[in-house]
C-alpha cells in the first residue's frame, strides 16, 4: 500500500482464497502487528492460536450457524484468544488486535475476513467459543473472541465507495437528535 488511506479503502472483506499458502514471513509479519497492537494499561490480555492444517481449517469453520465456513478455504485462521482477568476491556483491546491483524494482511496483498465467536452458537446450538475450546484444548480461563481467516484473495472486490459514507452519523459539538428521525 502507498498510504493508510489507501489502505483503509482498499481493505474489504475477503470470502474466497487461493490454494496457495501464506509464507513464514509473512505470519511472522502479521503476528507482530498483532503483538504491537495497543492495548489499555499494556495488559496485553490477548493470545493467539494460529491454525494452518487444512483438517483443522475444516473443523473450525463448523464453529457458526453460518458465516464461517469461509474458513475452510483459507491457507491461515488466526483464533484470537483474550485473558479477562488480565484486563476488564478485553473485548476492545482484543477487537483493536484483530482489525491490526486485517490491516497488515492487506498491506502485504492478502486477503481477511472477521468471524465473530463471542456470543455465536454452532449449529447444534453449542457456543461458539466452547466449541472452538474443546477442539484445541484451549485452557477455560482463555475468552475466544474472533476468528481472523488469512489467505491469498481469489477475488478482488472493489474498494469501499466513499459516496456511500454515512455522514449523517457524525454529529459535531453535540449529537443533533432530528438527525435519528431522518
Amino acid at each position: 500500500m502507498t498510504d493508510f488511506q489507501q489502505l483503509i479503502i482498499s481493505r474489504r472483506s475477503t470470502r474466497k482464497f487461493t490454494e496457495e499458502p501464506i509464507s513464514p514471513e509473512q505470519v511472522e509479519i502479521i503476528m507482530k502487528a498483532a503483538l504491537m497492537s495497543p492495548a489499555s494499561k499494556s495488559a496485553n490480555p490477548w493470545q493467539f492460536l494460529l491454525v494452518e492444517d487444512k483438517e483443522m481449517l475444516d473443523k473450525l469453520s463448523y464453529c457458526k450457524k453460518s458465516g464461517s465456513r469461509l474458513i475452510a478455504g483459507c491457507a491461515l485462521a488466526i483464533v484470537v484468544l483474550a485473558d479477562p482477568l488480565t484486563s476488564d476491556v478485553w473485548i476492545e483491546d482484543s477487537s483493536i488486535a484483530s482489525i491490526m491483524i486485517q490491516l497488515q494482511a492487506e498491506d502485504l496483498g492478502l486477503g481477511s475476513c472477521w468471524i465473530q465467536v463471542r456470543e455465536r452458537y454452532t449449529m447444534s446450538d453449542t457456543p461458539s467459543d466452547e466449541y472452538i475450546r474443546e477442539l484445541f484444548d484451549i485452557p477455560m480461563q482463555l475468552q475466544v473472541l474472533s476468528v481472523i481467516a488469512i489467505g491469498h484473495k481469489a477475488q478482488e472486490r472493489p474498494p469501499f465507495d466513499e459516496e456511500k459514507l454515512q455522514w449523517e452519523k457524525i454529529h459535531i459539538g453535540k449529537f443533533n437528535i432530528d438527525q435519528l428521525a431522518e
